[in-house]
């Protein structure tokens, strides 16, 4: 009997286009190939095989990075944005939340409320002082 692999998740399976890879990852790697080959073959001339494949290798880097990384579901120009966002954005709150329980005078509301408490307990033990025993007879 064939066995087959499911995933649990389901949400992380990418459907593939071509060569068992993705639309992303095609369109990543072309784009590297795109700029990476001809860069090598125009400069290997002028500058020598190993600086020209060197060349090639870092400007098709970004590209493969692109494709391939990815962290928390997310691709690496979302994380690169949010990095930036981060970094550049002002780090102030645009809003301020209000605590219920602190006053703008400095004395709070839980202890207002402790001491309601407090005067409460001393009404009851003092009703509870004057209550008459009931009768007997």
């Amino acid at each position: 009997m064939a066995y087959v692999p499911v995933p649990k998740d389901l949400t992380k399976v990418k459907t593939k286009v071509a060569f068992n890879l993705t639309k992303r990852q095609l369109i990543c790697f072309s784009l590297g190939g795109v700029i990476g080959i001809p860069t090598y073959f125009l400069t290997r001339g002028a500058i020598g095989n190993t600086p020209a494949l060197l060349l090639m290798m870092a400007l098709m880097a970004p590209f493969f990075l692109f494709a391939m990384y990815e962290k928390d579901g997310q691709p690496a120009e979302k994380l690169l944005k949010n990095r930036l966002r981060f970094m550049l954005w002002p780090k102030e709150r645009p809003y301020k939340t209000q605590n219920i329980y602190r006053s703008d005078k400095g004395d709070s509301f839980i202890g207002k409320n402790q001491a309601a408490v407090r005067s409460g307990k001393k009404i009851a033990a003092k009703h509870q002082a004057t209550k008459k025993a009931p009768r007997r007879g």
